[in-house]
């Protein structure tokens, strides 16, 4: 079973840059929207894959680290597809798609391969911060980050970025015991290393 690390921040909050310290042969980048990588180090990516072929690389497991680029956008992308379909039912679908992704990610990966979600962020009707979804199912039934023991909240100030690691009640940030400072560099090799040093992998 692999590690899912849910990865939250607005646009331009530094999500992909984050990626920029791995290695081509280290990682694999499902880049749902198709766009270019705001780095110039080249990594191994697939432009506008599909929950399909996500889960047949994923399945494949040919190296130990996948990010999961703006994951969000496989719902939005979805619902623009049956926008004109009438009733509940594509929200259902959309809700049961992601978590079926989810699942894969955890049952199809070996214990010491890692997947980043890198989720774009919303506000809840009760000014909470959440990871943006669609529909109410993610949201009343499921709860998408209570699908991850590793929650990191993109932050930035001024010209600096950073990860906020655990919540201060305000944001569903979280992580185990003793694995991260409440504030550590955007650096998801750095991230990946310490994981894997946590769990001894």
């Amino acid at each position: 079973m692999g590690v899912p690390v849910l990865v939250l921040g607005a646009s331009g909050s530094g999500k992909s840059t984050s990626l920029r310290n791995f290695e081509q042969e280290e990682i694999r980048i499902l880049n749902v929207a198709g766009k270019p990588l705001p780095f110039r180090k080249k990594l191994l990516k697939a432009d506008n894959p599909t929950y399909e072929q996500i889960a047949a690389v994923l399945k494949k497991n040919e190296v130990k680290a996948y990010a999961i680029d703006d994951s969000q956008y496989l719902m939005a992308f979805e619902s623009f597809a049956h926008a004109k379909d009438t009733g509940y039912g594509k929200f259902t679908n959309m809700a049961l798609n992601f978590k079926a992704l989810i699942d894969c990610a955890i049952k199809n990966t070996s214990p010491d391969t890692i997947i980043y979600f890198l989720h774009h962020t919303e506000l809840a009707e009760d000014g909470r911060l959440k990871a943006k979804t669609l529909g109410k199912m993610l949201d009343n039934q499921l709860t998408v980050e209570g699908l991850f023991s590793i929650v990191l909240l993109c932050q930035v100030e001024g010209s600096e970025h950073y990860f906020i690691t655990n919540s201060d009640g305000s944001n569903p940030a979280k992580s185990p015991m003793e694995m991260f400072e409440m504030k550590i560099p955007n650096d998801l090799k750095m991230v990946d290393t310490t994981i894997r040093e946590y769990y001894e992998f």
